[in-house]
């Protein structure tokens, strides 16, 4: 593909948006074509010139998400278009269908269900005509989930130990919070849920696992339960306590039911879960994690009841907000990944990255997968339409991420 740019940084002006360009900009190859793009050439050359000596020539793009002719010429110029322009329900429309057209790979950050289920409705058809990859949740969302369920399929495929069965996620550890981006994301997921049909999609596990216009039905008791505790023992014999919900459980496991669906299924058996360790000590772990279950139910129904989202707003942080660099170096996430196979074999895959998860660590992960996209085409599987990271990316992201200094590795676990 002959194209101007390799990469164009979609909502460079925003704060998660000029993190990534950051990063391109200390790490991209040396030759690497990159471009800003978003809707006001002042706020972008202040960007660029934020950005330092190795960007001072980076080409600006205009153009406006509520624009699709802007989005269509954009789109035409680039081999990937790398967007941090959300919630994506009310901006993101249009740029995908543009990329799609133009048979641009495209990478996002959403961590929106219906928006991903339009995607699949509205692009894929058309990616896989014009070979383009639209790739979305690029980020802490979902990328160690998804390369996680991904890492044990390949591992017990290469060791013949079966097909995957019960399989956990466990976030170990974290410091980091959510983003403004996230939040104001979760703010537009609470007012859509008003809808029964809106809310019927965003119960269903399996919602994202069908085709254009095939939603698999399927109902909440179908899959793990996204908000429930989980008893360590039943996850691996080697975690003691009670494991509490991830708090983005209910979209992570959306996409890696959605890759099991795509990689020709992870196993008849494949059943997915989040959680996340709040210690080891029973009666304590018990007693936080039934808070955590309660406080998340209530959090996502004081997020759509107006009054109490007046109170939220005024204390969670907003769209173009986050921390400090400092309190960006000082954080940190851990993810471990439990699987017991069809022959009963037990592995664990594990990811672990310095830097706070929303934001350094994913400007690290979608930055990394625009470049996969980008330069490393003959790597990538032969593969077009609507996919997730694992679908798209799988062992070329994996080791981009390693290289970048995340640690993934996955490994058998000895019989109990």
């Amino acid at each position: 593909m002959s194209r101007e740019f390799d990469v164009v940084v979609y909502g460079a002006t925003g704060f998660v948006g000029e993190l990534t360009a950051r990063y391109l900009a200390d790490h991209a190859p040396e030759g690497t074509k990159i471009a800003l793009g978003g809707r006001s050439e002042t706020k972008l050359a202040a960007v660029r010139r934020r950005l330092g000596e190795r960007a001072a020539s980076w080409p600006l793009v205009v153009a406006d998400a509520d624009s699709p002719a802007a989005l269509d010429a954009m789109c035409a110029r680039t081999q990937v278009v790398c967007t941090t322009v959300g919630p994506y329900l009310r901006y993101g429309e249009n740029l995908v269908i543009a990329a799609a057209s133009a048979g641009t790979d495209y990478v996002d950050l959403t961590g929106e269900v219906p928006f991903t289920r339009f995607t699949i409705d509205k692009a894929d058809d058309i990616a896989q005509g014009t070979g383009a990859r639209i790739v979305n949740s690029c980020g802490f969302d979902s990328i160690p989930s998804d390369l996680g369920a991904y890492l044990l399929h390949r591992k017990a495929t290469e060791e013949q130990a079966g097909t995957l069965g019960e399989t956990t996620l466990v976030l170990a550890s974290m410091r980091g919070g959510a983003s403004g981006g996230t939040v104001d994301s979760m703010r537009v997921i609470a007012e859509q849920a008003k809808d029964p049909e809106m809310r019927r999609l965003l119960l269903n596990p399996r919602a994202l696992s069908g085709g254009p216009g095939d939603v698999e039905h399927a109902g909440p008791s179908d899959e793990p339960s996204d908000i429930s505790p989980v008893d360590a023992k039943k996850v691996d014999p080697s975690l003691s306590g009670t494991l509490a919900p991830f708090f983005m459980a209910s979209y992570n496991t959306r996409v890696v039911r959605r890759s099991s669906a795509l990689l020709d299924g992870y196993g008849p058996d494949f059943r997915y879960q989040e959680t996340m360790s709040v210690g080891g000590v029973p009666v304590l772990s018990t007693l936080l994690a039934g808070a955590v279950s309660v406080g998340t139910g209530l959090g996502l129904a004081a997020m759509s009841f107006r009054p109490t989202r007046s109170l939220l707003d005024r204390v969670l942080p907003k769209p173009g907000e986050g921390p400090s660099e400092k309190s960006r170096e000082a954080g940190h996430f851990v993810t471990q990944t439990y699987t017991t196979t069809s022959s009963g074999r037990r592995f664990r895959s594990q990811m672990r990255a310095h830097g706070d998860p929303g934001y350094k660590a994913t400007a690290v992960m979608l930055g990394e997968s625009a470049l996969a996209l980008a330069l490393d085409r003959d790597a990538l599987p032969r593969r077009f339409g609507a996919l997730t990271p694992a679908a798209a990316m799988g062992d070329a992201l994996i080791e981009r991420l390693r290289r970048a200094g995340f640690v993934i590795e996955v490994h058998e676990l000895p019989a109990s």
